[in-house]
């Protein structure tokens, strides 16, 4: 089996720390004024944002335990 048998805690790992950095990254840089259009927002919306930074904290963290822990 490709990456063994902790296939799924890789793969919850990458998407979860995807999902953390890349919300992150988003909150810290908004878009440039160039590049919005009409009806787009300037910011993503703070509360989604945060929830979705703690749920993909919440699954790197526990691939990460579950990869360390054997």
């Amino acid at each position: 089996m490709y990456l063994g048998e902790d296939f799924l805690a890789w793969i919850v790992l990458a998407l979860g720390a995807a999902m953390a950095i890349g919300t992150t990254f988003a909150l810290i840089r908004p878009r440039p004024v160039g590049a919005i259009k009409e009806g787009d927002l300037n910011r993503p919306p703070l509360t989604r944002s945060i929830v979705m930074i703690v749920a993909g904290t919440m699954a790197a963290i526990w691939s990460l335990a579950s990869l360390l822990g054997g």
